[in-house]
């Protein structure tokens, strides 16, 4: 499988894949912002790398969950509007025009004129509250997949993706988020658990994304890289440099 990546920042990319264009995420606010979201505060750290009026014409937007201003602020709600949205079955009630809402180990296909991409949503599992998916992209007839894991920590139950499905290509949202008000409460995946769920992936080429930009993220690349090299899967990470296209061949 081909795909390229554009990492614009945090869990924002520009995915290029069966021919077609998606969003992940869409973060677009200037930087810093401070967000209140229930009992936290985010504050954002770093500007996009591409600004929402330079993307490219869209296919569909894929997003994992609408409750966090760190996956979808105000200038990437407004970014939304008219465009197909697959994300969670709440999330798609919250938003209503064209978002399509689906539910672990369901499925909706894009199709653009000739060509097909089939997206299933995969369980995922992030803080105290809110329904979150992850997302593989298939083009019908090929064998590898695109696997993007949303914002989760590594449960049990993620090991199943690949006695389903051959990962070509994982994204996985890093970071170790946390905040004080939740003590020791892991919000999104850590990097020691990252390589455990790399390996269980067994994924031919692994991204991390969603580990800086913002001040709640608590590991940074360097820490990745190590818990990687520990796992001895040093040789599977590829790393994006924000506003720059990576072309990934699996």
């Amino acid at each position: 499988m081909k795909t390229s990546l554009t990492h614009i920042g945090t869990a924002t990319m520009l995915v290029q894949f069966g021919g077609l264009t998606f969003l992940t995420d869409p973060v677009f606010d200037p930087a810093p912002t401070e967000y209140i979201s229930g009992p936290v505060v985010l504050r954002s750290t770093i500007e996009p790398a591409i600004s929402a009026s330079d993307l490219p014409p869209i296919d569909a937007v894929l997003l994992s969950h609408d409750e966090h201003p760190d996956n979808l602020d105000e200038a990437g709600r407004r970014l939304l509007e008219g465009k197909l949205v697959i994300t969670t079955e709440s999330g798609a009630g919250r938003l209503g025009g064209k978002a399509v809402g689906i539910a672990p180990w369901t499925s909706h296909t894009v199709m653009v004129g000739q060509q097909s991409v089939i997206i299933t949503a995969t369980p995922a599992h992030h803080g105290p509250a809110g329904d979150v998916i992850g997302f593989i992209l298939r083009v019908p007839g090929e064998d590898k997949v695109l696997y993007i894991s949303g914002d989760t920590t590594y449960e049990s139950d993620l090991d199943r993706i690949s006695e389903i499905f051959s990962i070509g290509v994982a994204v996985l949202h890093l970071g170790a988020a946390k905040f004080a008000i939740l003590g020791d409460q892991m919000i999104s995946m850590d990097s020691a658990n990252a390589a455990k769920f790399a390996a269980s992936l067994a994924a031919d080429i692994v991204v991390p994304i969603h580990f800086s930009s913002w001040e709640h993220f608590t590991e940074t690349e360097d820490e990745i890289a190590a818990s990687f090299d520990g796992a001895g899967l040093t040789d599977r990470l590829k790393w994006l440099t924000p506003g720059v296209p990576r072309a990934l061949t699996a």
